[in-house]
């Protein structure tokens, strides 16, 4: 009889991956429709919420009182998504966003990405954290050209994170216009690309509008 252990394992790795991958298009329609208690079962109920508070209670309530004062209406378009295991039932991500924001008299175009981290309990995949990093934010009528590109209405500008979570692009700018002679990197493995990418480089803490 043939050992189909290994033929189990890839199969469950390819439903992990289709799961994954639904977590961001499902949290931004959730999000969209304003439909938090569908939005926070995205989470698992321990889910820690800041300010010392946890539990998918108090994400909801941070979630309408965020959604009800803040913005109109909203729509996320999800990117491209890179997903990489670091065992059977943990995994990482890096997605992009592209998001629009009706916020009284303006429309708020915003560029950015998570940084995400997924763990699954009970067979079923949750957001174990989700970490965002914004390139810019501003009026649909106003090109965020320059510094401090987080541009929302009533607020000082600030510089997002978007660039952050990665060495490499500071590294870039340094050398830029001197020659590049340090050989070029293996490939990296095929879970291992966005550690590859970062270098064990610290997290960001961007700051959350």
């Amino acid at each position: 009889m043939t050992d189909n252990t290994d033929l189990l394992r890839r199969i469950d790795r390819l439903e992990s991956l289709d799961a994954i991958r639904q977590l961001p298009a499902k949290y931004s329609l959730a999000l969209d429709m304003r439909d938090s208690d569908a939005w926070v079962s995205l989470f698992p109920e321990d889910v820690q919420v800041g300010g010392g508070k946890s539990g998918r209670k108090a994400l909801r309530d941070w979630f309408d009182e965020t959604m009800g004062q803040q913005f109109d209406g909203t729509s996320h378009h999800i990117g491209g998504h890179v997903i990489e295991f670091i065992d059977e039932n943990n995994a990482q991500g890096v997605v992009y966003s592209k998001n629009e924001h009706e916020t009284g008299a303006e429309w708020v175009i915003m560029q950015m990405m998570y940084f995400d981290r997924y763990t699954r309990i009970d067979g079923r995949w949750y957001f174990q954290r989700r970490l965002p990093l914004y390139w810019y934010a501003t009026d649909l009528n106003k090109p965020p050209i320059g510094s401090r590109k987080m541009r929302w209405p009533g607020q000082p500008p600030y510089e997002g994170s978007f660039h952050d979570l990665f060495p490499s692009w500071q590294a870039f700018w340094e050398r830029a216009g001197k020659a590049h002679d340090a050989p070029v990197s293996e490939p990296a493995p095929i879970d291992g690309f966005i550690d590859a990418m970062r270098k064990d480089h610290p997290l960001p803490r961007p700051r959350v509008r």
